[in-house]
């Protein structure tokens, strides 16, 4: 008798959802479709926002880091619908199909171009967000962790931490990222040199496929479950849950950050570091942070920030830079001891004393208007195009540059054991970043001049091809267009995210999504449809 008493439950919710939705015929076809395909029911005034509610700019704007998306001429979705329940997510999958709606998906707002909230290609929308399923279980004897997409990375690193003094997992360094959405593109961080990425070290996951069916490692296949660890969100199915291997921290563990202007020696000082950076004990991270400063004299000058974790006291790491780059002149002084969780708050930007509970807020730090590229160096940056990089950035109101070394665990794994392929031979990763305030009328100039940066650089840094990292989105790198994307296209910018892992990512996609519903201007495309027959015939 449970059915008939089911769909009078759902008939009774279809009238109620009717007279939230009426004004809404799209909005009022998928409420109800997503009422008929999940038997846990959706409040639909709490679960979507128009337009025209009062909380639908707040919602949209809620974890969206780029400004630049949310001025007034970007699309707008049709609505968002913030599902509560796994099977929510798979009666979105359901419906949108079925209804013919475009459809993103939203974890943690960080994508770069907007691509998890705008819809360039094609309108109307409709947005999927994830922000309300953020479970995280953790099982210490297990030393694994159950994180669903719409948790920060923050969030699961204090539960982590409220476990175990430790354990700890090697993801990111801000704090508000998604987890659903970071962990698809690789999920670098501090502990990368020592245990690699994030997608190194998933174990399992679930996901909702294309025809809204839930699925785990196990059924889900070893091709698909490969490429969703570092393909890129977004093109295979929706992220519900990853399951993590934790992984041994130190109850000590050293964080510091020495500051050197150009009259204080910067330039030679990345040239050395960059000698060392992807040598130094795995145990250690050193990255470095590039600005604009005022000299104190009203003049511009560039000061490099070396910002570092050490896993350990500060004797060992005092001993290991001595010996490895005495050049930094690192002293105790400069050094601070605390927990693993405590250096998750210090990398993170947070001010010293801040308690760990503020990452259960899952906010933003960083908000602005941006435009960001990236590159990877595999030998080291002469002294002279330094000198010319510095005045490139003066030229600039607010740029930045931030360098993350390699070497350690990321040169031990293979560059096709995940999507992410950029291991071996790898000294850093350079990010570059221009920030402004005000809207469209300054975009311009702005987008212009990273532009001229990135090809200044062309001859520093990687070639053949001159490769990036998929969680950096650059869309100056090439688009999709609609559903019938170009894989000759789409080749131009795969290479450089994925290099030769990109045909694979093409084969999983055309074998799992062939019709390329999941998609955006970036996502993987299936292989054209004269090439899918003789690919079967392969197999």
């Amino acid at each position: 008798m449970a059915c008939p008493k089911f769909s009078i439950i759902a008939l009774l919710f279809i009238l109620v959802s009717a007279s939230v939705t009426a004004s809404d015929p799209v909005l009022e076809k998928f409420s109800q479709c997503v009422s008929l395909n999940t038997e846990i029911l959706v409040p639909v005034a709490n679960a979507f926002y128009t337009p025209n509610t009062t909380s639908f700019n707040t919602f949209l704007q809620s974890s969206a880091q780029n400004l630049r998306y949310l001025v007034p001429s970007q699309p707008k979705p049709e609505f968002i619908f913030t599902p509560l329940h796994d099977t929510h997510v798979q009666a979105a999958v359901i419906c949108s199909k079925q209804l013919g709606i475009h459809m993103r998906v939203r974890s943690g707002g960080h994508d770069y171009e907007g691509l998890s909230y705008v819809s360039q290609m094609e309108n109307p929308f409709v947005l999927v967000d994830l922000a309300r399923l953020r479970g995280v279980k953790v099982d210490i004897d297990d030393n694994s962790a159950w994180a669903q997409a719409g948790a920060t990375i923050g969030e699961l690193y204090y539960r982590i931490s409220q476990k175990s003094k430790t354990h700890g997992f090697p993801a990111g360094l801000c704090t508000s990222l998604g987890v659903g959405g970071h962990i698809t593109g690789g999920a670098y961080g501090p502990m990368m040199r020592k245990y690699g990425l994030g997608a190194d070290n998933v174990i399992d996951a679930r996901i909702v496929d294309v025809n809204g069916r839930i699925l785990d490692r196990e059924s889900m296949g070893e091709d698909l479950f490969w490429a969703i660890r570092g393909g890129g969100g977004a093109s295979f199915g929706i992220i519900l849950w990853w399951k993590v291997r934790l992984v041994p921290v130190p109850s000590t563990v050293t964080v510091f950050t020495v500051p050197r202007t150009l009259e204080q020696g910067a330039t030679k000082l990345l040239y050395q570091w960059q000698q060392v950076a992807d040598k130094l004990d795995e145990d250690l991270f050193i990255r470095v942070i590039i600005s604009v400063n005022d000299n104190g004299k009203g003049k511009k000058t560039v000061g490099a920030a070396f910002n570092s974790v050490f896993l350990g006291g500060v004797d060992r790491l005092l001993h290991i830079m001595g010996e490895s780059f005495p050049e930094l002149g690192l002293t105790r002084k400069d050094c601070t001891e605390t927990s693993w969780i405590g250096s998750v708050l210090y990398i993170g930007g947070f001010p010293s004393g801040t308690p760990p509970e503020i990452l259960l807020q899952g906010k933003s730090t960083f908000k602005n208007y941006f435009k960001a590229k990236s590159d990877f160096v595999k030998e080291p940056i002469p002294e002279k195009a330094l000198e010319g990089l510095w005045k490139r950035l003066m030229e600039e109101e607010s740029p930045l540059m931030i360098w993350n070394p390699y070497g350690g665990m990321m040169s031990k794994i293979s560059d096709s054991d995940i999507p992410f392929p950029h291991r071996k031979g790898n000294i850093f990763k350079i990010q570059y970043l221009t920030t402004w305030q005000g809207e469209e009328k300054n975009t311009t100039n702005h987008m212009e001049w990273i532009r001229r940066l990135y090809n200044y650089m062309a001859p520093y840094v990687s070639m053949f091809p001159r490769t990036a990292y998929v969680n950096y989105r650059d869309l100056d790198l090439g688009v999709n267009k609609g559903i019938n994307a170009s894989f000759i296209k789409a080749s131009v910018w795969g290479v450089k995210y994925f290099k030769d892992n990109f045909n694979r990512l093409v084969h999983v996609k055309t074998k799992v999504d062939p019709d390329n519903f999941f998609r955006h201007e970036q996502s993987i495309p299936p292989f054209p449809q004269l090439l899918k027959g003789a690919e079967q015939g392969l197999e």
